[in-house]
């Protein structure tokens, strides 16, 4: 097919430009492998025409402010409710939506007590209609895929991609192509990809060999790419920042810790706060960190031992599927943006993931090992003195629990860490489990129990 272009049917003339992130040029049009024509590098949206149009911080808050009253299906998105920031569209009748966006802000007190932080909370994006913050960015690259005339759509994925690719495609009416690596995905997120309809391929590779294939296929066959290095993608989710920012009254926290994986939504997030300081809707930037999994943790060795300058990718393994990325294609975006805001970039182990995920549970707040790298990191920030007791923190919250069961009732089973190096240490999570309790069908073996739960 021809190039993806700003002038495609359905696409208002002007509305945005492509920019090379690392040469600066500027075009009207993107190959399906979102590359520069001239350096090769990954393409990101702009928006020249925002400085013709003066637009005003207090009139674009009053706006998506009022149209939360709304009952139209592109207001109800916690995405397309932001719209005057995203690319636009000539109806609002062609948003793909599933009322994505709009998740909760939620204090954690237990949590606070636990890192010493009393301003502590997390924007769980893991309460988005296929239960991750994809759903945020594809909403937006599904849209624009159907308006350039795509029937199929593919990415590559470690799970939550595919359920989210998935549910969007059926819901526009198109196809899905989903790659996978075999035996290195939950079948939790496997099960949404394939009840959504998708073209499932389990290749005998990992997810930077899905990846790789994927870039392949998109320039010899008609199919739109919908990874995060498509700049759609990373235009949806950074709504999640401004429905933070909202829902903090539009004053900034003075820390937003996310997870790090192929560093899309890292990405996407900084990109955001730029355009939000740039505009007046906040005044400050706050700083914005990235954790890893120890097992994964290209970003950090790539700061460490490369000052930021080149990629040092990984054979990445962990538990916390979702991150388990060895070569992040968005690196060099996420490097912008630990910049731009003063952050940092950090990595935790397996066990301190474990016993993060569990804390986060004990608020009564579930979500996938992947999103409790970030608790796992503050903690290690706090000790290292980068974050202040007095300060505010945000912790995003990526997925849901049952985006991989299987975790959650390994570590609870004592289990989880078997046979590996981490099962002696694994010892010390002990207080922190609940098994589940076989008991005799009688009243006074379950009276016994509440008892023995209640010395405990």
């Amino acid at each position: 097919m021809s190039p993806l272009s700003t002038s495609a049917l359905g696409v208002r003339q002007a509305a945005f430009r492509f920019r090379c992130i690392t040469c600066g040029n500027v075009s009207d049009e993107s190959s399906q492998n979102f590359r520069c024509p001239q350096c090769q590098d990954l393409l990101e949206i702009t928006y020249p025409h925002w400085k013709k149009l003066g637009l005003s911080a207090e009139n674009l808050k009053s706006t998506w402010r009022d149209r939360r009253l709304s009952s139209t299906p592109v207001d109800q998105s916690g995405v397309w409710r932001f719209r005057e920031l995203l690319p636009e569209l000539t109806s609002d009748e062609q948003a793909i939506t599933l009322r994505e966006g709009n998740t909760p802000l939620y204090e954690l007190p237990r949590c606070a007590r636990i890192t010493g932080v009393p301003r502590l909370f997390a924007k769980h994006q893991g309460l988005n209609p296929t239960g991750s913050f994809k759903d945020a960015g594809m909403t937006v690259a599904a849209t624009f895929a159907r308006l350039a005339g795509f029937r199929w759509v593919a990415c590559a994925s470690t799970g939550n991609t595919s359920a989210s690719m998935a549910a969007y495609a059926a819901r526009g009416g198109l196809r899905s192509l989903v790659l996978v690596p075999e035996g290195k995905v939950s079948w939790s997120k496997l099960s949404q990809a394939l009840d959504y309809g998708a073209v499932t391929c389990q290749l005998r590779t990992d997810f930077d060999g899905c990846l790789r294939l994927l870039q392949e296929l998109v320039l010899r066959a008609p199919v739109y790419q919908l990874n995060s290095i498509n700049p759609f993608r990373l235009e949806g989710q950074k709504t999640l920042a401004l429905e933070l920012l909202e829902q903090l009254d539009w004053r900034p926290p003075d820390h937003i810790i996310v997870p790090g994986g192929n560093l899309g939504n890292s990405s996407a997030f900084g990109k955001a706060l730029v355009e939000m300081r740039d505009l007046g809707l906040i005044s400050r930037l706050p700083k914005l960190s990235i954790i890893q999994a120890a097992g994964a943790n290209a970003l950090v060795r790539t700061l460490r031992e490369a000052g930021g300058k080149r990629l040092i990718g990984v054979q990445a393994e962990t538990r916390a599927t979702a991150v388990r990325i060895g070569n992040p294609a968005s690196w060099k975006k996420a490097v912008h943006v630990l910049e731009a805001t003063s952050g940092v970039c950090e990595q935790v182990t397996e066990i301190e993931i474990a016993q993060a995920k569990a804390e986060i549970g004990a608020e009564g707040i579930g979500c996938e090992p992947a999103s409790a790298v970030t608790l796992a990191g503050l903690k290690k920030l706090v000790k290292q003195g980068f974050v202040k007791p007095e300060e505010s923190v945000v912790l995003v919250l990526t997925g849901n629990l049952l985006k991989d069961p299987d975790f959650t009732m390994g570590f609870h089973r004592g289990d989880l860490f078997k046979g590996t190096p981490d099962e002696v240490a694994s010892a010390a999570l002990n207080a922190l489990r609940r098994p589940p309790i076989v008991l005799d069908a009688t009243l006074n073996a379950v009276i016994r129990t509440l008892e023995q739960a209640d010395k405990s």
